[in-house]
């Protein structure tokens, strides 16, 4: 499994139009493959939307996007409102599950960390010995690898029922040894963003 993770920073105050145009085309879309998640940030980088598309490989991947090109209803009229856009496609550690319809949230968080040139499998390591202790706090939603895009980046993915279960069950994590992992000399720069699924979401 392939995660296509996209990510549009939108023009300001244009989010609820962008929202609508995708709740009123998204339909068309999954004719062709389903929607993975769909989130806009609340807290950190602001005015983004992230979209997840799950594929088996990078074959069917191009298939889809061929088919749903096609389609006149697709993609939403978004160009007006859209500022920059990235395309990525994640690789999951075996640990991450795969992404289905859930209710989770409804917080989400988001770290993106870049690391040191070849330090994916050692960090991979570390984190698979951890990770088991981490998730009887709180389910993992995605830990991923850059596979094309922006290289080195590890992304993961935490669902929190609300910003002070996020500071409780970090400062507990801390505490009993759970999290985080060894690993920190591999980082070369963290991100953070807290994001809220729009409503047409699979993931709540």
């Amino acid at each position: 499994m392939i995660y296509e993770l996209r990510t549009y920073t939108l023009k300001v105050r244009s989010l609820p139009k962008v929202l609508q145009l995708f709740a009123e085309r998204l339909e068309y879309r999954q004719k062709y493959s389903p929607l993975g998640a769909f989130w806009y940030t609340d807290i950190g980088p602001l005015n983004q939307i992230i979209h997840v598309w799950p594929y088996k490989n990078l074959d069917e991947r191009d298939r889809v996007r061929a088919e749903a090109g096609q389609d006149p209803n697709w993609p939403p009229p978004l160009h007006e409102y859209i500022d920059s856009m990235t395309s990525e496609i994640m690789i999951p550690f075996p640990s991450s599950p795969e992404m289905k319809p859930a209710k989770l949230g409804p917080i989400y968080e988001m770290r993106s960390y870049i690391l040191k040139a070849g330090a994916v499998p050692e960090l991979r390591k570390l984190w698979e010995e951890k990770i088991v202790e981490r998730v009887k706090l709180t389910p993992l939603c995605a830990v991923w690898t850059s596979e094309i895009g922006e290289l080195n980046k590890l992304v993961h993915i935490w669902p929190y029922e609300s910003l002070e279960q996020r500071a409780e069950i970090r400062a507990r994590a801390v505490e009993i040894g759970a999290w985080p992992p060894e690993g920190g000399h591999l980082i070369l720069t963290q991100e953070n963003k807290i994001m809220l699924p729009a409503e047409f979401s699979p993931l709540q």
